[in-house]
């Protein structure tokens, strides 16, 4: 296995590296973590500068708008965006890594020229449509109905921790089309939609995190009418272009944060040199194997990059088993910056101190931990199913 970057490889991050040096000092201030309009334009306008200058869509397909680059580009592009300090994909998430992935692979062509380049080009915001207050972990017992009339589907419901719902175009949305019942699984009446924020019966309600953030909120839908158009896949076969999502949400969407945690490690090693904590050779062999993780788990994200671009773009099963490893590495990360910082980890002004917050999350987002090691222990190591 030839390990070892090609020409075009190193002239590819070189010139990245080039445009984010002269970008990066071109970018007006970072608004207040409390203006959400303000987050939404500024994550916008970087979207844009990525698109124009040819970065945005590096992992998506030529076809779907993408750039087609190789998976090896797509991780340098996120290595050197992440030590160059270059903004994140902010209120553009959800559509650049799960709906936009998602529409993508399972999409029409009608639907892929709808939402796709608005998407890319950051003209547009996508929210996540998923859990609901009885259907969290149990994700298929989800409640929230569609019923057909016409060309339409009317919906009524709720959801919950619908991420930058404030702030979206669209949602995402996992909607009931057939009635539980005993004769068929729970799962097979679901159908994904998307559906647009501003439709007449939809309310947002903002929920404030322990941060103090609202990048989640409740959504109310009474009666909306979506079109059966914005339907992803067949009626009732929801639950299979969900698991497409799921696999893009668990296993790349986390990829860059993988280089920014191996960047804070570094960095908190060099709070404990100087604050005197460095001496303590406990903390030393927790952070020593803190970075043997991170080690691994960046060689992890390279394969799992490299499979899906193997199997055409879509990634595997072995996302639950990052997202399973990656979830407790970060919360691991940050608990031991509070070690290291002392009580100043306790002021939320301080450095890393709502990183550690977010990291509380981790193990509940996108999938519990509990809900990994099933899908780890039945699909990969093919354990029996428990009664």
């Amino acid at each position: 296995m030839d390990l070892t970057y090609t020409d075009e490889e190193r002239d590819f991050r070189a010139r990245l590296r080039e445009w984010l040096g002269k970008t990066l000092p071109e970018l007006p201030a970072r608004p207040s973590p409390d203006d959400w309009p303000g987050r939404r334009a500024y994550d916008a306008g970087w979207q844009r500068r990525l698109y124009d200058a040819g970065y945005a869509g590096l992992h998506w397909p030529v076809d779907a708008g993408g750039r087609g680059a190789t998976p090896t580009q797509h991780l340098i592009f996120l290595e050197e965006s992440e030590r160059a300090g270059a903004p994140y994909v902010g209120a553009g998430f959800v559509g650049l890594l799960h709906a936009g992935p998602t529409i993508a692979a399972e999409g029409t062509a009608e639907q892929r020229a709808r939402w796709l380049p608005p998407v890319l080009r950051g003209d547009e915001v996508w929210c996540q449509g998923f859990s609901e207050p009885g259907a969290g972990s149990d994700l298929a017992a989800l409640r929230t109905r569609a019923v057909r009339d016409g060309d339409d589907y009317v919906i009524t419901g709720s959801k919950i921790w619908t991420s930058h719902a404030e702030v979206a175009d669209w949602c995402e949305l996992l909607v009931r089309t057939r009635p539980i019942g005993e004769d068929f699984p729970k799962h097979r009446g679901i159908s994904w939609l998307a559906m647009p924020m501003d439709a007449p019966g939809v309310t947002v309600r903002p929920l404030r995190t322990l941060a103090g953030s609202t990048e989640f909120a409740e959504v109310f839908l009474d009666e909306v009418r979506v079109p059966v158009a914005n339907r992803v896949g067949e009626e009732n076969d929801g639950w299979r272009v969900t698991m497409v999502t799921l696999s893009f949400e668990r296993g790349t969407a986390f990829v860059g944060e993988v280089v920014a945690c191996r960047r804070t490690l570094g960095e908190l090693a060099a709070a404990a040199r100087a604050n005197g904590r460095w001496d303590d050779p406990v903390l030393r062999r927790r952070l020593g194997r803190l970075y043997g993780e991170f080690g691994a788990l960046w060689r992890l994200t390279q394969w799992n990059v490299s499979e899906s671009e193997a199997s055409g773009g879509v990634p595997g099963v072995g996302g639950s088993v990052f997202k399973l490893a990656y979830s407790h590495a970060r919360q691991e990360l940050y608990d031991t910056a509070a070690e290291v910082l002392g009580a100043d980890s306790l002021a939320l002004e301080g450095e890393w101190t709502l990183d550690r917050l977010s990291s509380l999350s981790y193990t509940i987002a996108a999938g519990t931990s509990q809900i990994q090691r099933n899908i780890v222990a039945e699909r990969i190591l093919g354990l029996p199913k428990g009664r």
